[in-house]
């Protein structure tokens, strides 16, 4: 499941003045993607974090609103926007980044809290459709996705559809084109795929602004927000 976990409409008002954005202490950036939807996420590790964990902010023009973490099997960790939301003990079927290489499909059920006391169950299913994509010279397999998010009381919050991107060797996913029904059985069209890939030491690594279907003076901007990054 991915990046289309969480899907939200960000309104933004003035953009912010173009900067280069700082990585938290302790921690060390190693990528910067800038994705369709008016979105730049910069994606980075910290020292204090059990091995393989990975994290990535997304920035808009007004910009940070999301950061999760990921482990190396790309589970959600945590996520921080309005609230902290976490990965409760012992999921009924745990996502597997290896299950997926392996055997071309993981499916995945498991559940999910705030410290607002507000909770989700989400269960779905990545596949491999044994096609690729090459996005800025990087080469990256697509996944077929699909999942459903439920509330404590079993009330189905959102459906999502479509296809992501992995890179075996970073051991991400990237959102691609698709559709989320959000309960109230409208699909809706969805793309948030990567358009470039910087490193450091390249020109905009570390970027605060979007480049990519952002207008200033625009009303709303539809973000895709992930699951496989939280």
């Amino acid at each position: 499941m991915r990046k289309f976990l969480i899907l939200a409409l960000i309104a933004p008002a003035f953009p912010v003045l173009a900067g280069t954005w700082d990585a938290p202490e302790g921690c060390t950036a190693f990528m910067t993607v800038q994705s369709k939807a008016c979105r730049v996420s910069h994606y980075y590790r910290c020292d204090r974090d059990t091995p393989g964990d990975q994290w990535r902010v997304d920035m808009d023009q007004e910009g940070p609103f999301f950061f999760s973490r990921i482990n190396s099997e790309g589970e959600w960790v945590e996520s921080l926007d309005s609230a902290r939301q976490v990965l409760d003990p012992s999921p009924v079927d745990r996502a597997s980044f290896s299950e997926l290489l392996a055997s071309g499909i993981d499916t995945w059920d498991f559940t999910l809290s705030k410290d607002d006391g507000t909770g989700s169950r989400a269960a779905g299913y990545d596949r491999l459709t044994g096609k690729s994509a090459a996005i800025d010279g990087i080469t990256l397999q697509q996944t077929e996705v699909e999942f459903t998010e439920y509330d404590r009381d079993g009330t189905v919050l959102r459906r999502s559809r479509g296809n992501e991107y992995v890179n075996p060797d970073w051991r991400l996913f990237f959102a691609g084109p698709g559709e989320t029904d959000l309960g109230d059985g409208q699909w809706r069209p969805i793309d948030g795929s990567p358009v470039e890939f910087v490193f450091p030491g390249e020109p905009g690594f570390l970027a605060t602004q979007p480049i990519y279907d952002c207008d200033a003076l625009t009303a709303s901007v539809q973000v895709v927000r992930v699951r496989h990054e939280p």
